[in-house]
């Protein structure tokens, strides 16, 4: 999940004493070139990571403009504007871990209850951002946390069935966890959460492939259509990269296939980093990154990962292109990644 902030450094601390995540993958602080659709037609300085959860789940892209002031979201947020407007956590133990943020003093709803019936519970970070906390025991690698990562969204559309060319047809969310329409009692304590919203949670039939694909486990993508009102598209007059959730990124083993598929749906790559069919290197990893937009213009970023530098201490380089890459790496390699845990400045 990528994350636009306005200190860098505050939103770090804050996902590392909240989600504990605290193992980065990778730092860059370049010019951002590639995003010109995005970013006012010019490049733009910029400071990223990538920072992940080895309990399980996928990882959080903090992103922050070096020299342009970023500009923040000027109205309230609410449930089912256009875009991202919350994040899904995951966390095997919902009491123990509410308790636990509650003692750290974070911004928190009471545990809920959610359309399957699961116990969940909501927190806001310092900047307003919403994260939906739900409830998953799968553990990758045990580091006794009460907390995993993202695994999933909330997303604001305008029709839902639209919407599911993307997000089923092309991304394989295609099993319908519940469709449910009202107002849901887990969501009083959320900006305009007593009004009429259908809510369809999707789920994958099958599970995904790839190097990473047993760090991140199970995923699910909310849809969410207001009823009431005319929602709100959360980035609009903004640039990508701006305060908010600004994407949301998937791994990917074949990209030109993949373009193929969009193609053929209708959503063609609005940003190529490699269409040239040269390698978009950020120092520690390096691959190929494209875009689409959905029928909202909410913003969906597949990466296919050529390398990635696994331990700088040890000097473990890992080339993804000289292995199947449909098949999980080893357990043991993400064990060596606990040596690049962190803590934030």
């Amino acid at each position: 999940m990528g994350l636009g902030t306005e200190d860098f450094h505050a939103t770090e601390r804050w996902l590392y004493d909240m989600f504990q995540a605290n193992v980065k993958i990778l730092e860059d602080d370049t010019v951002a070139e590639r995003m010109l659709p995005y970013t006012g037609g010019v490049p733009q300085k910029r400071h990223a990571c990538i920072n992940c959860n080895l309990q399980g789940g996928g990882g959080f892209e903090i992103w922050q403009y070096s020299e342009r002031k970023p500009m923040p979201v000027a109205f309230d947020i609410q449930v089912g504007d256009l875009g991202f407007f919350a994040a899904k956590v995951k966390s095997h133990n919902i009491p123990a871990y509410h308790e636990e943020l509650s003692n750290k003093g974070a911004e928190l709803s009471p545990i809920v209850t959610d359309p399957k019936g699961l116990p969940s519970f909501y927190v806001h970070d310092p900047a307003g951002n919403c994260f939906q906390i739900v409830e998953d025991n799968y553990i990758f690698i045990d580091r006794d946390y009460y907390s995993g990562s993202v695994v999933g969204a909330m997303v604001g559309v305008t029709d839902i069935e639209r919407s599911r060319v993307v997000y089923s047809d092309i991304l394989g969310y295609d099993t319908v966890v519940y469709d449910k329409t009202g107002v849901f009692s887990d969501w009083q304590t959320l900006r305009g959460g007593s009004q009429n919203y259908r809510r369809v949670l999707l789920a994958r039939s099958k599970p995904f492939q790839g190097p990473f694909s047993e760090l991140y486990g199970n995923s699910t993508i909310e849809l969410v259509q207001a009823l009431d009102r005319t929602p709100r598209k959360i980035f609009e007059g903004r640039f990508w990269g701006d305060p908010g959730f600004i994407q949301l990124c998937f791994d990917v083993i074949n990209m030109r296939e993949l373009e193929k598929r969009c193609n053929e749906l209708g959503f063609k790559f609005t940003v190529d980093s490699c269409a040239d069919e040269s390698e978009f290197d950020m120092g520690k990893a390096g691959g190929h990154f494209t875009y689409i937009e959905d029928p909202d213009g909410n913003l969906i970023e597949f990466v296919e990962t050529h390398f990635i530098a696994l331990n700088d201490k040890l000097n473990i380089k890992l080339d993804f292109m000289k292995r199947d890459r449909s098949k999980a790496f080893p357990r043991f390699l993400f064990h060596l990644l606990r040596l690049n845990r962190v803590k934030p400045r």
